[in-house]
């Protein structure tokens, strides 16, 4: 079984940084799970921004939904990011929130099978102004209710404000 710390909060509050520089201090070959998948320009821009964070040290691993089909175990893993996981399914479960959050859980729990030092990044999407519109207010109760449910199994929790962690849990 996993070992899970949860590194959660707003865009740009230092998440990835923090998460990496953790997993660092735990690994000399940490693996970087990365679970992006490629919208548009700006956001391959994001990703290779991210990439030049990261030195020789790290194995890089591309996965956008099937996490538990890559053997981990022994391994310092960060993944980054929840939110980033949850959209492929949000799409691929052609909106459905219900259908997502299952089929998310469900992967969840077998990925964590696996005995490995997993690091999880994370966004805090509820502290935010309010979702606009349907899609996106199904999106933000995707993210808060996902978020619970890996919060509750995390045996440590931090929450980035403005660059600082605060470790609460």
């Amino acid at each position: 079984m996993a070992t899970i710390t949860l590194v959660t909060g707003g865009a740009r509050s230092g998440k990835s940084s923090f998460a990496q520089q953790m997993a660092e201090g735990k690994s000399e070959r940490p693996v970087y799970l990365a679970t992006a998948r490629i919208w548009d320009e700006d956001f391959a821009q994001r990703v290779r921004r991210h990439q030049a964070d990261r030195d020789q040290r790290w194995e890089n691993v591309e996965e956008e939904k099937q996490l538990s089909k890559h053997d981990f175990s022994g391994k310092v893993v960060l993944m980054d990011c929840v939110t980033l996981w949850l959209t492929n399914f949000f799409h691929d479960c052609s909106y459905q929130l219900d259908e997502a959050l299952e089929a998310a859980k469900a992967e969840w729990q077998q990925f964590i099978q696996q005995d490995m030092d997993l690091i999880v990044v994370t966004n805090e999407l509820g502290m935010g102004v309010h979702p606009e519109n349907e899609m996106a207010r199904k999106f933000a109760d995707l993210q808060g209710w996902m978020n619970q449910h890996i919060a509750a199994q995390a045996d440590t929790v931090y929450l980035m404000v403005s660059g600082i962690p605060v470790k609460i849990k």
